[in-house]
């Protein structure tokens, strides 16, 4: 579903209310955090897609390393999980199934939480995923709504994987470039999210279907404040250029910058295929981080050091000035 769709269901919709709701609907943050203590708030999520890789454990990596993902966003630990899938019986064998759940499975174990059920549905397409629950403490929620004038954006992984995935699709991807992005995506953000909690940061979420522009804008919006996107700082998988060339561009993609043509504006120094990358739709993307201008230095080295070499400052939180909410310079 579409930015604007999900907004015009969203907007029509009451606003949940009760003291323990520390975060609700009301931000489109990440996930949802409800008070169980002075000590203890559950984080709560759920995600699924279909696969955009052929093998299905990795498949299953990936698709659990997205749905943990969203805790991490809001500085969480994860502590129990559920599969969600749909699986057309009439199309492949229980094997398939038996793969894709021993790929979420390590991923959930590699995450520290426990898996402890699911559900299952007979569909037409296959679909996979996790509901997951997290802990936090409440006075330590990173929300997408505290991001300040002044502070730097940091992102911690590269943009590009919504092409790259369609070029598989379209048999044009080479098999060292789907190993590449696999990765990536197979990768949780559980180290950035320990990296945020030790140096202290505003605002943060992850950068998934609405591409890194869409999930910036909803910060923003989020914040009351405008962005400042560097595009010659950002992170992009360069092998993705080529296939734009090639014509490889999801839908979701393009939806994503028909929605932002009137909230962002570019430099017009910019490349068609720049732009297209900045609002290419990511599936289990890195997370996007507003922290303090003393501190960024602190915690892209930090991020460096546990191995999260892609990280970079790409940009600054800017006061609200102009039409456009974000503003892509060179």
């Amino acid at each position: 579903m579409s930015l604007t769709e999900l907004g015009e269901v969203l907007e029509k919709l009451p606003k949940p209310k009760h003291p323990n709701l520390l975060v609700g609907i009301n931000t489109a943050d990440d996930a949802g955090v409800f008070r169980l203590s002075d000590e203890i708030a559950l984080i709560q999520t759920v995600d699924f897609f279909t696969p955009i890789v052929d093998d299905p454990y990795t498949y299953g990596q990936i698709s659990a390393a997205n749905s943990l993902s969203d805790v991490y966003a809001m500085g969480g630990t994860p502590l129990t999980c559920l599969n969600v899938i749909g699986f057309p019986t009439k199309f492949f064998p229980p094997s398939v199934m038996l793969d894709i759940l021993r790929g979420g499975m390590d991923k959930v174990e590699e995450a520290g939480a426990v898996l402890v059920g699911g559900h299952t549905i007979t569909d037409d397409e296959l679909k996979y995923g996790l509901a997951v629950t997290g802990t936090v403490h409440p006075e330590r929620i990173i929300r997408n709504d505290g991001a300040r004038p002044s502070d730097d954006l940091i992102l911690t992984k590269p943009i590009g994987t919504g092409i790259i995935s369609t070029a598989l699709k379209q048999n044009k991807a080479k098999p060292e470039h789907i190993d590449m992005i696999v990765s990536y995506m197979a990768q949780l953000n559980k180290i950035p999210a320990e990296c945020m909690q030790e140096v202290g940061v505003h605002a943060a979420t992850d950068v998934t279907g609405f591409g890194l522009l869409g999930h910036g804008y909803e910060l923003a919006v989020a914040s009351g404040v405008h962005l400042e996107i560097y595009a010659s700082k950002v992170p992009f998988f360069e092998e993705a250029f080529d296939y734009f060339e090639q014509a490889c561009v999801p839908g979701g993609t393009s939806n994503n910058q028909y929605y932002m043509q009137s909230r962002a504006s570019y430099d017009p120094s910019l490349r068609d295929a720049q732009i297209t990358l900045l609002n290419d739709a990511q599936t289990s993307g890195g997370l996007l981080i507003a922290v303090a201008p003393e501190k960024s230095r602190k915690l892209l080295n930090l991020l460096h050091e546990r191995g999260i070499k892609a990280a970079r400052i790409i940009g600054k939180v800017i006061p609200p000035e102009g039409p456009h909410t974000i503003r892509v310079l060179p």
